[in-house]
């Protein structure tokens, strides 16, 4: 019997592919699996009744159905487990192709050497990955660096460790950070207060004000009398204050540190239930000198 070829679809629905027969008529089961990995055997549609049928498999070899394979399209035949197996991993797939698809955001570079560049910028960070931007934050007036600026990677998962570590950058160590993200559900509730330790007599709160405005919208700065060498800062933000903490900037040609602000107590009104009509006006005196001092600087 000269050599002819079957048509066999992975589903009814499918364009079929052609498959070699052998010298026999026969077709190989490995000539099947070549093509469709995992396949078992072939089935087929019986035209008068239209109920499937199974073609017989004899040690590797499937014979033609009445010796003759005709005109129809076979259906390749797959173990539960191993279809199972597949479905497993085309939802593994998928999910990678999703987790793929997810957007970069701009990154916040905080504590940048006032000498980094643009350039030395980009070439530190394409050792992770390609990079679509990089900024180095200036003085609109003076060109001189604010000392952060922002990159942008294209591969989500480049974005994800860089992200993940801490960077030396021309000698001194920098972070990056997303200033905008938005908190998970499950997350605790980070404050949107900064501790400024180490200010000196002649920082003014509009001197604060106007430095931290370029991180992003400043709702309040509190300096307390007697003057005591700190400062507060509450942003609208609370990503923006939590990118700050840790950090060392220079205010009026001073180091300055940024800490952490945490809450003594969730609601300062509720220390004062016991003073009738009174527990408003004690609530208010309190209510910005709430937090902590971090031990470094009591």
């Amino acid at each position: 019997m000269s050599e002819l070829y079957i048509r066999v679809a992975e589903d009814e629905n499918e364009e079929p592919m052609e498959i070699p027969s052998e010298d026999d008529g026969t077709v190989l089961l490995s000539s099947v699996a070549a093509q469709f990995p995992g396949a078992c055997g072939l089935r087929y549609r019986n035209p008068e009744s239209q109920c499937m049928r199974g073609v017989r498999l004899v040690e590797g070899v499937l014979h033609a159905p009445e010796s003759d394979w005709g005109n129809l399209v076979y259906v390749v035949n797959y173990p539960k487990d191993n279809k199972r197996k597949m479905d497993e991993i085309d939802a593994a797939s998928a999910v990678k192709i999703k987790r793929g698809f997810q957007k970069t955001s701009d990154l916040i570079v905080l504590g940048l050497p006032w000498k980094t560049t643009e350039q030395d910028l980009k070439d530190y960070f394409t050792t992770f990955g390609e990079v679509i931007m990089v900024q180095v934050k200036r003085d609109a007036k003076t060109g001189n660096s604010k000392g952060f600026g922002f990159v942008r990677f294209t591969e989500y998962e480049t974005q994800t460790k860089v992200i993940g570590q801490r960077h030396m950058i021309d000698g001194r160590w920098c972070d990056c950070k997303l200033p905008n993200s938005k908190a998970c559900p499950d997350e605790p509730m980070r404050s949107r207060k900064i501790f400024v330790g180490r200010c000196t007599e002649d920082m003014t709160t509009d001197d604060l004000r106007q430095y931290f405005m370029q991180y992003g919208e400043v709702t309040d700065v509190f300096i307390p009398k007697p003057f005591r060498a700190f400062a507060f800062v509450t942003f609208a933000d609370d990503q923006v204050a939590q990118a700050l903490c840790g950090e060392d900037l220079i205010i009026k040609g001073i180091s300055v540190h940024i800490s952490n602000a945490e809450p003594k107590h969730n609601n300062i009104h509720q220390l004062f239930p016991i003073f009738p009509g009174g527990s408003a006006s004690l609530a208010a005196m309190f209510d910005r000198s709430q937090y902590q001092f971090p031990s470094s600087h009591v």
